[in-house]
Parts: structure tokens; sequence; C-alpha cells
């Protein structure tokens, strides 16, 4: 008996769709909300600029990307490998531990991102201005 015919591999996380929200997107309340504010603020004075974001913020926003894009990576090459192993296909057993300590390191950098970026946010709500 063929064990790959009655074995399907996992189907990959589907990041585009989180409670509802796509990316960038808010509920309709808060957009709402945003566009009476900022129509209030270019009719009552039109020298300010438009919020574009700095170059220091496409920087960390790129790289925050690259991160969850490489956790993403690593954690589909374990399960790819996982699956191998399951079916009998892995010719080289010893790769899925070494996929696995990928993976953590990756998902720890992650994870060390995130923390460093949350203290500094509140680093910075503590500063009076």
């Amino acid at each position: 008996m063929n064990a790959v015919n009655f074995i399907t591999p996992m189907q990959g996380w589907n990041f585009t769709r989180m409670s509802g929200l796509s990316r960038g997107s808010a509920p309709s309340s808060l957009a709402s909300q945003q566009a009476t504010q900022a129509s209030q603020v270019n009719s009552t004075d039109t020298s300010i600029e438009q919020n574009q974001p700095s170059e220091g913020a496409n920087m960390f926003a790129d790289v925050v990307k690259g991160v969850v894009d490489n956790v993403k990576t690593t954690q589909a090459d374990v399960e790819q490998k996982q699956y191998e192993l399951a079916t009998g296909q892995l010719d080289d057993p010893h790769s899925l531990p070494i996929a696995e300590a990928k993976a953590q390191v990756s998902l720890d950098m992650m994870i060390a991102l995130r923390n460093k970026a949350m203290e500094s946010y509140n680093e910075i709500m503590k500063m009076s201005v």
C-alpha cells in the first residue's frame, strides 16, 4: 500500500486574514474618526505636511517583515520535513532536528525583536514633552 495516497500534507498558515481585518485596515468607526480628525487638521492649517513614514520607519518595517518571513519559511521547512519523515520520503533524518533548531532560533529572534520594540515604545510613552 502506498503511504502517499492516504496522507495529505498540512496546509500553511494564512496570515492575511486575522480577526476580520486585512493588513493596514482599521475598524470602520475608527477609520471614520481618523478621517474626520485628518480633515479638521487639514482645514485648520494647510502648512502641515501629510504624515509620511520616515526612512527609519521603512527600515524597521523591512526588518520586521524579513524576520516574520524568515519564521514562516523555516516553519514551512520543518513541516515539510516532518511530512517527508512520516511518509518515509526523507533521505536524511538528521535534517529534521536541524530544521527544527533553525525554526526555533528564528522564532526566538522574532520574540526578542518584539520585546525590544515594546520596551522602546513604553520608554517613549514615559517621556514627558
